[in-house]
């Protein structure tokens, strides 16, 4: 396919900025479209496991990423009385090629901005440009975008257009604008980082309790500004019934005095779930949400990718990690096809059912199901190992590895993603 095609990407979060290099290493020159004005580090800590990591490592952005992010080395699951359920090695310790890093969010999303900005040129993000509609029934996608900073709109015809936008995609809605609001399962996280050494060992990922009540933790590196570590935490409380109406504030300002009282008791194993709590910054209350699987992404010669196409629920760390493969795919086959129509068939043949089959196996409490398993269980009476056995709980982790595509020998294994432009 010809480089020379005109590429707009709606949104500039992980997906987008992700899709951007992409394309840009493969030859292509697109465009970002953001409708925030001025970016700013937002959000919290994640996850990146080791196959977004290889993807970011074929980008020639390992070096850095390791050094704004923190390495994994083990995951611990613990009963709400702090008895190990399962553990795991993480990363290269577990026989991976790539790590596994978590990173704060707001420092990812600025870190990929400066490379597009430098790889692509300064004029390769047009900031504070919303789309207001969308129109694909012609041979060319035609947005319609509002430029907040002059107050005035345009239109843009591109070859094709990628909604990068998020789980409140525009794009998405303009492909099925009667689906109406994001799901919610009546679970709302309260989360924030904390200035305090991570516990069990200082690199490992920590995940306690149930689906109804849990609290998770894992170190995301010092702080730039001041140096202090930084523990990113959540605590997840069942609040409403599944398919209750969703809060209409997604992203607010959270009260300790909301969830903290559920946890006072929750101190074992150097983790002292209330101190963590207390020593917090600001905290941001939001509900646990995704959307149903979508028949089709690709309308015209638009499709979707991340969130916009498949958000889904924060379980398993999965989230960035499949925006980020998708950027990557759609970039493969955008460099190896002969068309644009076929590209896109492609990738979404090779992505969506891959990634609705996530979405639905975290609807299923994903690797969590663990956590439930055992404390219903072990209500019975009798020891986790003859309650649950080992080979169980093993066959748990395998198997989500393998639907949400990072078992170890299958990934270390799998062909590049990377092309070289024409």
């Amino acid at each position: 396919m010809q480089r020379d095609i005109d590429i707009a990407i709606i949104g500039g979060g992980i997906a987008g900025l992700t899709a951007a290099l992409s394309l840009h290493a493969a030859g292509f020159h697109p465009m970002v479209y953001e409708s925030v004005a001025v970016p700013a580090p937002l959000g919290v800590g994640m996850n990146l496991l080791p196959h977004a990591v290889r993807e970011l490592a074929e980008l020639g952005l390992l070096d850095e990423l390791r050094a704004i992010g923190f390495e994994i080395h083990d995951l611990n699951y613990l009963t709400a009385g702090g008895e190990l359920v399962w553990h795991e090695p993480r990363g290269s310790k577990a026989g991976y090629n790539w790590p596994q890093i978590a990173i704060h969010r707001g420092d990812l999303q600025m870190f990929l901005l400066a490379k597009v900005r430098e790889r692509l040129g300064p004029q390769s993000v047009r900031l504070g440009h919303e789309l207001r509609s969308l129109e694909v029934d012609g041979p060319r996608p035609r947005a319609h975008l509002h430029d907040r900073e002059s107050d005035s709109d345009l239109t843009i015809t591109p070859d094709l257009l990628l909604g990068a936008d998020g789980i409140h995609s525009q794009v998405r809605r303009a492909f099925y604008p009667d689906e109406g609001s994001p799901l919610w399962n009546g679970i709302t996280l309260w989360r924030s980082t904390a200035p305090i050494d991570a516990p069990m060992g200082g690199r490992a990922m920590i995940w306690a309790g149930t689906a109804a009540q849990k609290f998770v933790a894992y170190p995301i590196g010092p702080d730039p500004v001041t140096g202090a570590p930084r523990l990113n935490w959540i605590c997840d409380l069942k609040v409403a019934e599944v398919d209750s109406p969703p809060p209409r504030d997604w992203n607010k300002l959270g009260d300790r005095a909301d969830f903290l009282p559920r946890f006072a008791n929750w101190r074992w194993n150097g983790v002292d779930v209330p101190a963590i709590v207390e020593a917090a910054g600001p905290i941001y209350e939001f509900p646990m949400i995704d959307r149903d699987p979508l028949p089709q992404w690709t309308f015209g010669q638009a499709t979707l990718l991340g969130d916009a196409a498949h958000p889904m629920y924060p379980i398993g760390s999965n989230g960035a990690t499949q925006s980020i493969i998708d950027a990557r795919v759609l970039s493969w086959h955008l460099a190896r096809a002969s068309s644009i129509p076929a590209a896109l068939a492609a990738y979404e043949s090779d992505r969506r059912e891959a990634t609705a089959r996530i979405v639905l196996m975290n609807r299923q409490k994903g690797p969590d199901q663990v956590l439930d398993l055992a404390a219903e269980r072990l209500k019975a009476g009798g020891a986790l190992a003859s309650v649950l056995p080992h080979a169980e709980r093993q066959e748990i982790a395998d198997l989500y590895k393998k639907i949400a595509g990072f078992d170890p020998a299958t990934l270390n294994a799998r062909p590049s993603f990377s092309v070289r432009p024409d």
